[in-house]
């Protein structure tokens, strides 16, 4: 049996849906600029980098994404980069989500498509 709070963990707003969705475009292994350039470019928002590196941390929490160290480049002065892959409860929610706006929407696509 499901536990309440594992409920509200799996609930996902509108900007952590977007970072899903970009990093199921990028692939596993996206970085925090990659993901940004990805979200400001398909939708047109401008993101500030610390609303993505929370919701990063806030999709880790909640175990829908975790992040590993990658190794030192010469092209960034031998620092590290943080890496994220999205996680099964990640796709698991971005799947619920879309399942839910999809049908929500069913039969109602040209009134939105027009506001």
């Amino acid at each position: 049996m499901r536990h309440i709070n594992d409920y509200y963990a799996a609930i996902i707003g509108e900007f952590e849906q977007l970072v899903l969705l970009a990093l199921v475009r990028l692939g596993n292994g996206a970085f925090g600029a990659a993901i940004l350039r990805e979200i400001r470019e398909r939708t047109g928002r401008e993101v500030a980098v610390g609303a993505l590196y929370m919701t990063l941390a806030r999709l880790e929490k909640k175990k829908m994404v975790c992040a590993y160290i990658g190794d030192p480049t010469p092209q960034r002065g031998g620092r590290r980069r943080k890496h994220y892959l999205i996680d099964t409860a990640g796709q698991q929610a971005l799947g619920r989500s879309y399942r839910v706006f999809k049908t929500m929407s069913e039969g109602i696509e040209a009134e939105l498509e027009s506001l």
